[in-house]
């Protein structure tokens, strides 16, 4: 009898010890929701990157485009190549700003950057392929050669406004090419503007510290003088609406505005320095005339 008291004891323990042990569990787990792990899609804002013509010799010319709105804008740098290697430095300096600044956009644009646009020439003078830092550019050497292509073709004045096959540039006479397009980055600005129909053109070039509006046979645009006014007075850059310290011919500036779409030229103060600063200013100029009255 006793034996079976003590087996009988033993069984109700272990039946309360299990109860316990689930109520403790109960009680402890019962407000507590089950951990769901979320997953979060991270979007990489990233350019969209085109090919948009080769050189002569080969060289790609590169655009990235970011966002998504109806009104288009394109900057372009380096068509001198590299006498004028500070204009593909501050267009490569606006892409990096944008790839960490996306959102600096205005939701109804969409803005192009062509970084080079005379590749050939940029290497004749850097002798680098792609990107570069300004103390890849040597000192102490003529940076003129640098200005043309590698045939030797000024390709702003390869353009088809007033096109000649002799041009001038300042007190020299330059050739423009055996007829209007007939070099390869021409060909490259024109076919993008002919396809993409962008709403403006903005070019870096250098050296005169100015703002240029642009023309061809039926004169400025009203909407050129806007942007060009925006860019000027945001950037301190003075406006000039008529580019007469010599006759130019063939330029890509004047056969944009004989297409019907606006362009400027920015043209930094030296050949050296890029004046992001300023240039950031003039650009956040257009893109808030661009956001109010398109």
């Amino acid at each position: 009898m006793p034996s079976f008291l003590s087996k009988k004891t033993l069984i109700v323990f272990s039946l309360f010890a299990l109860f316990g042990i689930f109520l403790f569990l109960y009680l402890t787990f019962r407000n507590k929701e089950a951990t769901i792990p979320i997953v979060v899609k991270v979007e990489v804002v990233s350019p969209v990157h085109t090919l948009i013509g080769k050189s002569v010799q080969g060289r790609d010319i590169d655009a990235y485009t970011y966002g998504t709105g109806k009104t288009h804008l394109v900057f372009v740098g380096g068509v001198h190549g590299g006498y004028e290697w500070n204009s593909v430095s501050v267009a490569y300096k606006f892409k990096d700003y944008l790839d960490a600044n996306p959102n600096i956009i205005p939701e109804n644009l969409t803005v192009t950057v062509v970084p080079s646009a005379n590749p050939d020439g940029l290497y004749k003078i850097i002798g680098k392929e792609g990107r570069f830092e300004p103390q890849d550019v040597p000192k102490g050497i003529d940076y003129a050669p640098g200005r043309f292509n590698a045939n030797g073709i000024d390709l702003n004045r390869n353009f088809d406004c007033k096109w000649q096959p002799k041009s001038t540039w300042r007190n020299k006479t330059v050739s423009a090419g055996t007829k209007p397009f007939s070099e390869p980055e021409a060909v490259a600005i024109r076919d993008f503007a002919l396809d993409k129909k962008p709403q403006a053109f903005i070019f870096w070039h250098s050296q005169s510290g100015a703002v240029y509006a642009s023309q061809c046979e039926n004169g400025i645009l009203p909407e050129t003088l806007k942007i060009m006014d925006a860019y000027a007075k945001a950037s301190g850059y003075k406006a000039v609406p008529t580019f007469d310290a010599y006759e130019t011919t063939g330029d890509s500036e004047a056969w944009l505005a004989k297409v019907g779409i606006p362009a400027i030229t920015v043209e930094l103060t030296t050949h050296e320095d890029v004046e992001w600063e300023k240039n950031l200013a003039g650009i956040k100029s257009v893109f808030e005339y661009y956001k109010n009255n398109i």
